[in-house]
Parts: structure tokens; C-alpha cells; sequence
């Protein structure tokens, strides 16, 4: 699963690398956690222009009677989101990258749990496969809302859990993307990203309160104990 990250780019920089029109306004988050707001990429279908936007994590289906049932919706199984009524719509219509450049995970100890925090190498920005979901209150309220899609674990990750997020390779976030994608070769992108790839390392467990947000966060600690 995935139920904290990270993602304190420039702003210059993620115009960049993700080929947007302009320059996002964002400020570095290095804790976030479920109900926050986080920054997304859409497509439009008309001009295929990539648009910038944060929303709300935890997908909120069109029918749900209030906002609560957003938080239990953070993750969804890759495995069964072609099925699942609160998935499967956003599947097929609703595709986005959720941005990020990196995660974190716990591992049980005797002396409790002690977070990890994994990152592409080199501290690479990337992306994790997302579904997005307008809803609307009784009152007129809208909210757009966000799910990051996980898959098994690969080896670095199967050592602390058995599922991680879907991080999408810079060849297939363009497929992700395109509303044209078949949903069969939708499914072949929604696999564990490459463990050679990949690197993790013991943080301060400061960062398991949701309320911090420093640098800190990130950074490795020695030992494995926080």
C-alpha cells in the first residue's frame, strides 16, 4: 500500500520533466498523508494538453453520501480496479499521475514500527498510477479527489510489505495518461517497478505524526531506530 509521501521538487523542475504548459504552484511537502491535498497530472481528451492540479487523497466515489469514505479509499488494488464500482469508472475515463519522489513504508520492530522511505535512484521525481473522481455535496460543494493504485511488492520492498504503490516508468506514463490506451495495455503498466531501480533507507520516526513537515522527515538515520 501506500500511505505517506513525498514531493518537494522545484517547481521549474516538474514543469520540465513532466512537459507541462506552465509552472505549478507548489510548496515542498515531505510528510503527506491521506486527506491532504496532492499534486496531480491530467490529460485533456480534447487538446491532449497535461494539466497541473491538486486534489484531495482519497477518491471519493460520485455516489457517496459525504466526504469520510475518501479515507478508506487512499489505495486501489490493481489486480481488481477494472471491477470495483468505485474504481472502475475513473479506470477506463479518469486516468492521472499522482507526483511524487518518494514513499515511505514501516517495518515492525520489538521496539515498535520504524518507517523507511524508498525513492527512485538518484532522487528522481516520478509518478504512481492514479485514478481521479469528481463529486458533488447535496450542497453544491466539489471535490476532486485522488487514488494511487498499488501492485505486489518487488524485492527491496517484500522485506516490509507485501504490496507498493504502482510507480510508472518513464516509458509508459505517457500510455497511462492517453485516453485512447487500451484497458488490456493498461494492465501491463500496473506492474512493481524495477528493485534495481530503486533505494531505501531508516528515517526518524518523527515523521509517523502527519502534523511534521521538514526536511527532516527524509533523511537517513543510522541504525534503523528513529
Amino acid at each position: 500500500m501506500c500511505g505517506r509521501f513525498s514531493f518537494y521538487q522545484a517547481p521549474e523542475t516538474v514543469a520540465e520533466l513532466f512537459k507541462l504548459a506552465g509552472i505549478p504552484q507548489i510548496k515542498p511537502r515531505y510528510n503527506i498523508a491521506p486527506t491532504q491535498s496532492v499534486p496531480t497530472v491530467l490529460q485533456q481528451e480534447e487538446t491532449e494538453e497535461r494539466q497541473f492540479q491538486m486534489m484531495r487523497w482519497g477518491l471519493i466515489p460520485v455516489w457517496a453520501k459525504d466526504v469520510k469514505m475518501g479515507a478508506k479509499l487512499i489505495n486501489a488494488r490493481s489486480e481488481t480496479v477494472a471491477e470495483k464500482p468505485s474504481f472502475r469508472s475513473p479506470f477506463r475515463r479518469r486516468r492521472c499521475w499522482i507526483l511524487a519522489d518518494g514513499f515511505y513504508e514501516w517495518e515492525t520492530t520489538d521496539s515498535g514500527k520504524q518507517p523507511f522511505y524508498f525513492q527512485v535512484k538518484e532522487g528522481q521525481p516520478f509518478a504512481f498510477a492514479g485514478l481521479w473522481e469528481r463529486w458533488q455535496s447535496p450542497d453544491g460543494e466539489v471535490i476532486e479527489s485522488c487514488t494511487i493504485l498499488t501492485t505486489e511488492a518487488n524485492e527491496l520492498m517484500s522485506r516490509i510489505h507485501v504490496r507498493m504503490p504502482v510507480i510508472l516508468s518513464p516509458t509508459s506514463r505517457d500510455r497511462w495518461l492517453d485516453p485512447a490506451t487500451p484497458l488490456d495495455e493498461l494492465h501491463s503498466l500496473l506492474t512493481p517497478y524495477d528493485s534495481q531501480e530503486m533505494i531505501s533507507y531508516p528515517v526518524s520516526r518523527m515523521m509517523n505524526t502527519p502534523k511534521t513537515d521538514s526536511p527532516d522527515c527524509v533523511q537517513p538515520i543510522a541504525g534503523g531506530e528513529g
